[in-house]
């Protein structure tokens, strides 16, 4: 009997938490007795014990409570724990299974995109990328999904720096062009690299964003052209979006998904 009591003043604990934050001004111990429907007293028991703990904290003009900043302590530590590669391998594996194409993991890196994770599939293509390699941002579909959600300036920059250099006689060397193709990306949601980097090969990418709303990796399917058809692209693409959004929300991005 004592542990379920135990159990329940920990439920009850965690439903004043919910309450409390989605208040902007806080709740006062009347609203929040009726709204869960127990007494004031345990109300207010379980709000003293909070604030205790810094969990909740009580506005000395109002008597309102709302969160504390213990919550924000939890949070960052939480967000330091979250492991990019980790938590996008099981939407990876996916696309690998139903694609059977090479999949990409990127990270976004002093001007150049950064190979962190490399699904091969199971059928059979040669590709220069391998983990730990780098690779222009210019000509590649990661690159180009990364560079589109980056200040125009940010983009600018990087190209005097890292050049454009012709990679296929499909590679896109003219800035105008390329910030034209960046903003058809960005309204879009997702990059294409049509034999842009490497002959006979044709990738699509999707953007992944942090808790912060900032780009910060990309991920790709990765084909032979024969096999990546403009209708295979076409089905790939609301696929690509959902899983860019669905690894955004497990790094805690939460803005404009729906």
């Amino acid at each position: 009997m004592e542990r379920e009591n135990m159990v329940k003043s920990v439920s009850r604990a965690l439903d004043i938490i919910t309450l409390v934050s989605m208040k902007k001004g806080g709740l006062g111990v009347t609203e929040i007795a009726k709204q869960i429907d127990i007494n004031k007293s345990s109300v207010y028991r379980i709000l003293s014990t909070l604030v205790q703990y810094g969990y909740v904290e009580q506005d000395e003009d109002t008597g309102r409570y709302k969160l504390g900043y213990k919550f924000l302590e939890i949070s960052s530590k939480l967000l330091d724990s979250i492991d990019l590669r980790a938590e996008a391998k099981p939407f990876l594996k996916q696309l690998e299974n139903e694609t059977n194409e090479v999949i990409h993991l990127v990270v976004y890196d002093q001007g150049e995109v950064v190979y962190i994770e490399k699904l091969e599939g199971n059928e059979t293509l040669r590709m220069h990328s391998k983990v730990g390699k780098r690779a222009p941002m210019h000509c590649t579909s990661v690159g180009k999904a990364i560079l589109a959600h980056l200040p125009s300036s940010n983009v600018l920059d990087i190209l005097d720096r890292k050049g454009m250099a012709l990679h296929t006689d499909k590679t896109i060397t003219n800035k105008e062009d390329f910030m034209r193709e960046l903003a058809d990306v960005k309204r879009n949601g997702y990059a294409l690299d049509l034999e842009e980097n490497e002959y006979g090969i044709t990738c699509i990418a999707v953007p992944i964003f942090d808790h912060l709303g900032k780009v910060i990796a990309a991920a790709s399917i990765s084909g032979p052209t024969m096999r990546m058809t403009e209708d295979r692209l076409k089905h790939l693409q609301a696929r690509m979006l959902y899983i860019g959004k669905q690894i955004s929300v497990r790094l805690g991005f939460e803005s404009r998904i729906s």
